[in-house]
């Protein structure tokens, strides 16, 4: 069983060995099985995350992403237990936590970054204490908060390139009005456009790509990958399509530096990833400065 993942109690303890290409420098990683499972998962994610991000950034939902990405520690500890695949316990509770916000929201009591403030916390405390003390659940705490995407296997990549094709037509398809409705929510209101329905579809899309996203970040970086990529692209790109498209690649371009810097230093994948998509936004924020009108 790999790092990274929450297995049953057995009474054993397991060695898991490092995978090939870790074991020693001098192979090549691109020849590599771990390789290119990982590149495949981590493209297939990023590819689905930067688009689907630019809404995030667009319309201020990183804490969102952040909070609903937490709700998936206590999916896996939950999932494990009743014996339910993981994406789909990821999913499940992604989706109530995405209902309930969008209720607690139109309840109108409390702003939305308190409620997130407040149950962002709560659900990464509710997973943490659920994993301690469901029976027969185990946690391998810095796999499921920084990913485990070296572990990935055919059925991942089968799940992260199902759910993303999912995630990716429902954009294109719902591209438009979202937009509509995200530059002006009153006029496209006015105009005819669901604005509810929208709100509700995005925040379900979110939920989907966190349940994807899972295994190669973990619960906590995966508001990094929804953000960081479409941050960068909006300092360079010229429209919206330009800006989803570049995000796409500067992604995947995060996804494959990161692995890289993984095999040279022995260093966790998921972070690694993740700094390699800040260094590309820092990149683009001089990139930008250069393309801008004086």
């Amino acid at each position: 069983m790999s790092a990274g993942t929450i297995t049953r109690r057995t009474g054993t303890t397991a060695r898991t060995a490092d995978p090939p290409f870790l074991r020693s420098r001098t192979s090549r990683p691109v020849f590599d099985t771990f390789f290119l499972y990982a590149l495949a998962a981590g493209i297939g994610v990023a590819l689905v995350a930067a688009p689907l991000g630019c809404f995030v950034v667009w319309r201020g939902l990183a804490f969102f992403g952040d909070a609903l990405a937490h709700s998936a520690l206590l999916g896996l500890a939950f999932g494990i237990a009743l014996g339910i695949a993981p994406g789909i316990a990821v999913l499940s509770f992604a989706v109530v936590f995405a209902l309930v916000l969008a209720l607690l929201e139109r309840w109108g009591r409390l702003a939305s970054d308190t409620l997130l403030g407040i149950l962002a916390p709560s659900l990464l405390a509710a997973g943490m204490v659920a994993a301690s003390v469901l029976p027969g659940v185990r946690l391998d705490l810095v796999g499921a908060l920084f990913g485990d995407v070296l572990a990935v296997g055919t059925a991942d990549l089968a799940w992260i390139y199902g759910g993303g094709l999912i995630v990716l037509a429902a954009l294109a398809w719902l591209w438009r009005p979202l937009i509509a409705a995200t530059t002006d929510a009153e006029l496209a209101a006015v105009e005819g456009v669901p604005i509810a329905r929208l709100n509700l579809a995005l925040l379900l899309l979110l939920a989907l790509t966190v349940a994807l996203a899972v295994k190669v970040v973990g619960v906590l970086l995966i508001g990094a990958l929804l953000v960081i990529p479409a941050a960068a692209a909006r300092t360079v790109a010229r429209s919206p399509e330009a800006m989803a498209a570049i995000a796409a690649g500067i992604g995947a371009t995060a996804v494959a530096l990161g692995l890289l810097a993984s095999f040279l230093w022995d260093a966790p994948a998921g972070p690694a990833i993740v700094l390699a998509a800040t260094l590309l936004f820092a990149v683009s924020l001089a990139a930008g400065r250069q393309v801008q009108p004086a």
